[in-house]
């Protein structure tokens, strides 16, 4: 895809920098500014306090490649074409990095791309890159380059924030820059670095829902007993470092192995916690913090025992919710909390409208820029829609769904059928339907689907999530009936 000519807005007094930290499945309830009881995180709180939190931001595919090529793009799945971990980007489309590159930005990206690799693929709109070769090791990580293949010795987390700022050291001029940040951490296997391996070692309390599978998630739909992502039954030895103590079983050999994943999983979010007061006193020293859009997030939350569950990929709260905290004193308020609901493909607006460079015309989404500084706000949604395309793949199992969330209401729709996409399995299921109320139920564990006290809560929801559907341009399964407010005598709009 070629860009057309980009006009730019007439660009504010003083542009920012642009940081983003983008982490890989750091769960929003394991950031202390989020409320987490199981650990803290200083370094992140700092921007929170300096500036901005988001109460409500969501992912609309939890998974991480289309997560990140929504982040990028500032579109939906099945507009920038990644919707499954085997569907690389094409990257030459537009993004809000080449945006900016075009309004005169200088940009890089370092450490986790999983866009994948090769002509086409390679990052595209950056004056410098480094990426990680797939998922990435955590210890002497090897980068792809313009120039090839190199080994960085070190531990990733570290490494990637050493080439992050050696960048920044060495730009020369007044022109703004954009530097993505993107950490391998806390990813699966975990492997935390010796100086903060250990460190949650004491019991780590454990969820209220840890035990929702003694009932075999009575009231979900059959997606939630056909997934592969138990704590109990489904951590591997790799993932656990060690084997569990001689006559362990049933209960206490799942709580055993909660706590070795949580101890390790945390340590890692330790590490990047420290990396990003690394970069937050690399721009106070040099007196750039005031004029820096700082942000940190991650690409989808994820399950910490909740449910039983590692892992993410389900619309439940836990995996859909992303952290995301910024700073820009020059415009942002400190210790603005943003109540609103923000998705993934939102951010590319949002940033863009910080630095005064007009969207692409394909980007999905609203700016919630003028939330946060005070200017004339973009109309609200009144909910947002979600897609998780990778059915019953061969490692954890999880089925196809989408789904519509208001902020009571969250209605899902389990088609069931990979539909040939790649990463999907061959297998198909018969289709159900969730509905939770999240004031009565915010832990999500009675599905009221079927419940005649929600009928016309759930026929509400129907028609919205096929008009949501519609308005993106996406398209519903074809075993979806279409919702009888829809239908009214008229012909499908599926053909509309």
């Amino acid at each position: 895809m070629t860009e057309p000519d980009r006009p730019t807005r007439g660009a504010p007094p003083h542009r920012p920098n642009v940081v983003l930290v983008l982490t890989d499945d750091h769960a929003s309830h394991a950031v202390g500014a989020y409320g987490s009881v199981v650990n803290t995180t200083p370094r992140i709180d700092e921007i929170a306090r300096a500036g901005a939190l988001l109460e409500n931001c969501f992912c609309t595919n939890s998974i991480c490649t289309p997560s990140r090529a929504s982040i990028l793009t500032g579109t939906y799945s099945h507009v920038n074409g990644v919707t499954t971990l085997s569907t690389p980007i094409d990257a030459s489309q537009p993004t809000f990095v080449s945006r900016l590159r075009a309004a005169g930005y200088r940009t890089a990206v370092f450490g986790k791309w999983h866009l994948g690799h090769g002509e086409g693929h390679d990052p595209q709109g950056f004056d410098r890159w480094e990426v990680l070769v797939d998922q990435g090791e955590y210890f002497d990580p090897r980068f792809l380059t313009p120039e090839g293949l190199v080994t960085r010795p070190g531990y990733a987390t570290d490494v990637i924030t050493d080439l992050a700022l050696e960048w920044l050291e060495g730009l020369e001029g007044d022109a703004p820059w954009c530097v993505l940040v993107h950490h391998k951490a806390p990813h699966r296997s975990w492997f935390p670095d010796e100086e903060h391996a250990g460190m949650y070692a004491d019991p780590i309390p454990v969820p209220s829902t840890f035990h929702d599978g003694d009932t075999g998630w009575a009231t979900r739909s059959l997606a939630a007993r056909h997934q592969a992502m138990t704590i109990a039954d489904h951590l591997h030895p790799v993932d656990l470092k060690q084997d569990p103590p001689e006559g362990l079983e049933g209960e206490e050999l799942a709580l055993w192995k909660y706590q070795r994943y949580m101890e390790d999983y945390l340590a890692c979010v330790a590490s990047v916690d420290d990396n990003v007061g690394r970069v937050t006193d690399w721009l106070r020293e040099r007196d750039l913090f005031d004029d820096t859009l700082l942000m940190y997030t991650s690409d989808q939350g994820f399950f910490l025992g909740d449910h039983g569950w590692y892992d993410k990929r389900f619309m439940y709260e836990e995996s859909l919710r992303m952290p995301f905290v910024l700073s820009y004193p020059r415009a942002v308020p400190a210790g603005t909390v943003h109540p609103g609901t923000v998705t993934n493909v939102d951010l590319a607006q949002t940033i863009l409208a910080a630095a005064g460079v007009d969207a692409h015309p394909r980007m999905h989404g609203r700016s919630f820029w003028p939330d946060l500084t005070g200017g004339a706000p973009e109309p609200e949604v009144d909910g947002m829609y979600y897609r998780y395309y990778e059915n019953d793949d061969p490692i954890h199992h999880a089925l196809a769904h989408y789904g519509f969330r208001t902020e009571r209401y969250k209605l899902i729709y389990f088609y069931n059928d990979g539909m040939g996409l790649p990463g999907s399995g061959p297998g198909t299921f018969p289709p159900e339907w969730e509905l939770y109320d999240l004031a009565e139920d915010p832990d999500e564990v009675r599905n009221v689907a079927d419940d005649p006290a929600y009928a016309e809560v759930r026929r509400d929801l129907e028609v919205r999530m096929w008009r949501r559907q519609h308005e993106l341009g996406d398209v519903p399964h074809p075993s979806q009936p279409v919702p009888a407010g829809i239908a009214d005598g008229r012909t499908d709009e599926r053909s509309s």
